[in-house]
């Protein structure tokens, strides 16, 4: 993970001030609504965030119950938007180059910046009814009581406490977030075919090739590639870049219209050799689907 991880700003949430947008926690998923779970805090007179006031947020009775964890099982963030104005993350990290552990309670923890690779993170920020509530700095601890992952980090489930000293205040924060999160979710696979036959417009050389993409949910397919025919006097060929939204079901076609990029060639009737690759971000994890470069033989008639 590049960097000290802590903030992450969930996607779908366009309104989190800029005090809660620390260091991006990489390799996080899109937000899920989870299927239960509670987010509680409290803290005595004194106390900068909670006010010495008591929190408690259950999902389905808000906006937004998240729980999101990077792809390598280091880091999380708990996100919870109560409604307009008041939101509230909780985010957590073990030590550069280990994962969050279930029944490991993690000391020294600090936020970034201020967090070095081999201290745990915490941070627990968030605004209230407009008010922005921040530490600029802060110390604590958190212990993960149950945790499970699903793929890339996905977390499916969540039992976890922690304690947090606010801007060099004697007076902590305690809270506690449990959550279930629904079941992960599939990954993204594509599939790309390519058309053994083309046309070609003889008159000024235009070729128009295609195929078909493939996917087991919805995607945007990029299609890179390229086409060239070896003749005798030169080698026309051309690049092409396109996009496909894909639905699951049935394939879905696409086709290209080029122009050779040598010059002083043109395509003529004939074989042609096409090169084509197709890649999707998959939108539930942070990975990208690709065929790899595939290549085959297409054979141009006049159009």
């Amino acid at each position: 993970m590049p960097g000290r991880l802590l903030a992450r700003t969930v996607g779908v949430v366009a309104a989190v001030t800029v005090a809660l947008t620390a260091a991006p926690l990489s390799g996080t998923a899109q937000a899920h609504s989870a299927e239960s779970g509670t987010l509680s805090f409290s803290g005595e007179a004194g106390e900068p965030i909670s006010g010495g006031q008591s929190y408690e947020y259950t999902a389905g009775s808000v906006q937004l119950f998240d729980v999101q964890g990077s792809k390598d099982e280091n880091g999380l963030t708990v996100a919870v938007d109560a409604e307009q104005g008041t939101l509230w993350r909780l985010l957590i990290a073990a030590p550069d180059g280990q994962k969050l552990t279930e029944g490991t309670t993690y000391t020294g923890a600090r936020q970034w910046p201020d967090a070095q690779p081999g201290d745990p993170e915490l941070q627990f920020s968030g605004t209230d009814n407009g008010t922005e509530k921040w530490c600029n700095t802060n110390s604590g601890s958190f212990t993960i009581e149950h945790i499970a992952f699903g793929p890339y980090g996905y977390v499916r489930a969540l039992d976890a406490t922690f304690e947090q000293y606010c801007n060099g205040s004697t007076v902590p924060l305690r809270g506690e977030v449990h959550a279930v999160m629904p079941e992960p979710p599939a990954e993204l696979t594509v599939g790309m075919t390519t058309d053994p036959d083309g046309t070609v417009d003889t008159r000024d050389g235009r070729i128009t090739v295609g195929g078909t993409v493939t996917c087991n949910k919805p995607a945007s397919v990029a299609l890179t590639g390229q086409v060239f025919q070896i003749q005798k006097n030169g080698t026309p060929s051309a690049s092409y870049e396109t996009a496909v939204a894909c639905t699951p079901g049935a394939p879905v076609p696409w086709s290209v219209r080029l122009t050779s990029q040598t010059p002083d060639t043109s395509f003529r009737p004939g074989t042609a050799t096409m090169r084509s690759r197709a890649q999707a971000d998959d939108r539930d994890y942070p990975v990208t689907a690709d065929t790899g470069q595939q290549e085959s033989e297409v054979t141009l008639s006049k159009a």
